[in-house]
């Protein structure tokens, strides 16, 4: 019996994502563990999927009944949820509208005209750049969307950012982590560690639960790339409490299973250090899989120190959830063009 049983899903994604072995990866960090991927950036056809099709297959019922017309959200320049609440607005027929913050200190000369909010604009959403910093929390810019929605005569329906305080937005990696188990019994083996970026909260949270509910939460490991780690800690928490009554978990998650290193962040919000950049080519050079420099490419940097470091014991299973990200790339072409 799935936690899930009781909410409406619409379908976004294609289903059960793919668990790949990275053999060359784990040649190439010679730590003695074992690495996997479970791929959530190939979850779907909507504009190149990723971990928030996840999250809004389980917001868009309640969007849908509550007679809106709008998708109101908001993110960075280069967000990837704004892309797929754009994707989701267009798939089912609803205007969408989304503000997109000066979240990043980064100044590639197209930063603002290629990658994720290129394709925001392709899918007919009204992106509007906004030059305020970054903050995980509520935003005065999207309450502003919001209501000029409403000024023109629209219903709009907001989805705040990463979807993560959404009562719903958890839910999809509960699911992800039901998956999880089902694919384990596949394999004949269980994962020892799961390893996922954090910023907004409610990946990793939906997965806390999730995993809890099979007695091993604590072995998610997220790798924060907020830069903010006390308020992003504080909201997971704050997600995974709420999430748990939701479901019915039946239980209060302890303290000691939310695990959030914040070590890989630096040296701010959507800006790749150079151990990043490393990562992210090791990744793409050894198995061609594309992480990116906001959010993959920290985790994956993470993953790959941690192990090293022996915080992993000789012979683990660790599973990377690859949650997309990619497009942002298009946005860092400086960094990346001689490869």
């Amino acid at each position: 019996m799935s936690l899930l049983d009781t909410f409406d899903r619409y379908p976004l994604t294609f289903g059960k994502t793919a668990i790949e072995h990275l053999p060359r990866l784990t040649e190439a960090v010679g730590a003695g563990v074992g690495f996997y991927a479970k791929r959530d950036d190939c979850n779907s056809g909507l504009a190149f999927g990723g971990n928030k099709l996840r999250k809004l297959e389980y917001i868009v019922p309640d969007a849908i009944a509550s007679g809106a017309d709008t998708l109101v959200s908001i993110g960075g320049v280069q967000s990837n949820h704004t892309r797929m609440v754009a994707a989701t607005a267009a798939k089912i027929g609803m205007k969408c509208v989304v503000i997109q913050e000066k979240w990043v200190p980064h100044y590639d000369a197209v930063y603002d005209r290629v990658g994720n909010i290129m394709l925001t604009r392709l899918m007919g959403a009204d992106s509007r750049l906004v030059d305020d910093g970054f903050d995980i929390g509520i935003r005065k810019s999207w309450e502003d969307a919001i209501k000029s929605v409403e000024d023109a005569g629209g219903k709009p329906y907001p989805i705040p950012a990463g979807a993560s305080v959404h009562k719903y937005g958890a839910l999809g990696y509960v699911g992800f982590a039901e998956e999880v188990a089902e694919q384990e019994a596949e394999l004949g083996f269980t994962f020892d560690y799961i390893v996922v970026c954090v910023v907004t909260g409610s990946t990793q949270a939906g997965m806390i639960v999730g995993f809890a509910a099979q007695d091993r939460a604590d072995r998610v490991i997220g790798i924060d790339a907020s830069c903010t780690v006390d308020q992003t800690r504080d909201q997971v928490r704050s997600i995974v409490d709420n999430t748990a009554d939701l479901v019915g978990l039946g239980r209060k998650v302890r303290e000691d299973e939310i695990h959030i290193n914040p070590d890989y962040a630096y040296p701010a919000y959507g800006v790749p250090s150079e151990e990043t950049n490393d990562a992210i080519r090791l990744a793409a050079r050894t198995e061609a899989m594309m992480t990116d420099p906001v959010y993959e490419g920290k985790s994956m940097q993470g993953m790959i120190d941690l192990a090293r470091k022996g915080f992993f014991p000789k012979g683990s299973k660790v599973l990377y959830a690859h949650l997309g990200g990619a497009p942002a790339l298009n946005g860092y072409s400086y960094y990346y063009k001689d490869g």
